[in-house]
């Protein structure tokens, strides 16, 4: 008896089910040959250090590239123990917080694109967004990470009422929302109003169906990174919940959270097992599931504005905005 499906080599089709903006974004994402560009690179080994270094100087080019013209001039930098933070700060509702946890595999990232990103956060939501450039391996491995999000949450609780804060991370970033969640909870802290996890990678072991159904479906993401995970984990065990959240115990007041995905994202699975484990905890979830969307979702098109608008409609719900 076999243990799996059997798929013969085929072509899986651009839908013509979504926009023609994000039909666009799937087609420049391959090759001639239908081959994902991102799959043409190869992750160093988790203790190949040397190469992650190289790796990730290479990656900062390319968000670099990517930002030119971009500005955020209202953004302050500060630091908080061993973490830098970017605050942003809108015209109103500054009395409101979200503090955004960047994503990039828990190892890229940081810097200029937090900047950028808490700036954006703060101008969709109106409020103050804290964005988190926390340390990351393969200099600082687990724990760094999850103790800069906790030092700037305990900072923003200094400053901010819990029902007036929103917690929020795209993939890695998700990781860390969560994780810094249960931390939390677990050292008496008061917990926010809501969590935001955008295709959140809330399982380091990556045990989900989708990490085999959409491999190399996901033009984004089109294969398995585990060895980020060892890299990130040193040694540490994958499934532990400060790893791999997924895993946590939501019974104990977990806040009301908005968890996305698509149906070509490898975290699919991710999004799916959360959302169902928030539901036997009876915690408060919304999931929303893109067509045909991969990991970090289609780069500009129509369902992204449509992402962004529910996102606000949540933020401001569970914040008790008018």
């Amino acid at each position: 008896m076999s243990n799996g499906v059997r798929i013969d080599p085929r072509t899986v089709p651009v839908p013509q089910s979504i926009s023609p903006e994000a039909q666009a974004m799937l087609r420049r994402s391959v090759n001639d040959e239908g081959v994902p560009l991102n799959s043409l690179y190869t992750l160093p080994a988790a203790d190949d250090h040397d190469g992650w270094r190289r790796m990730q100087a290479a990656v900062a080019q390319q968000y670099a590239a990517s930002q030119v013209g971009q500005t955020a001039e209202h953004v302050e930098t500060f630091t908080v123990e061993d973490a830098t933070v970017y605050r942003a700060t809108p015209s109103y509702g500054a009395e409101f917080a979200y503090i955004d946890l960047h994503g990039g595999a828990l190892v890229f990232g940081g810097g200029e694109n937090a900047r950028l990103a808490a700036g954006k956060h703060a101008d969709l939501h109106n409020l103050t967004c804290y964005g988190v450039d926390y340390r990351m391996p393969p200099d600082h491995p687990y724990p760094a990470a999850l103790d800069d999000c906790m030092a700037t949450y305990r900072h923003v609780l200094a400053h901010h009422t819990p029902d007036k804060i929103v917690i929020g991370g795209r993939s890695a970033g998700g990781n860390l929302a969560a994780a810094t969640v249960l931390r939390a909870r677990d050292e008496g802290l008061p917990l926010p109003a809501a969590l935001v996890l955008l295709s959140p990678e809330v399982d380091l072991t990556e045990s989900g169906d989708s990490f085999q159904v959409n491999r190399t479906v996901d033009v984004v993401l089109p294969n398995p990174l585990m060895s980020t995970n060892l890299l990130y984990a040193a040694g540490a065990d994958l499934s532990h919940p400060y790893l791999s959240p997924l895993f946590g115990d939501f019974a104990a007041g977990f806040p009301p959270t908005f968890v996305q995905s698509g149906t070509r994202d490898l975290f699919l699975s991710n999004a799916v097992r959360l959302h169902r484990a928030l539901r036997r905890a009876e915690v408060p979830v919304d999931l929303h599931i893109f067509e045909a969307m991969p990991h970090g979702g289609f780069m500009g098109a129509p369902e992204d504005a449509e992402l962004s608008a529910e996102q606000v409609r949540f933020v401001r719900h569970w914040l008790n905005r008018a």
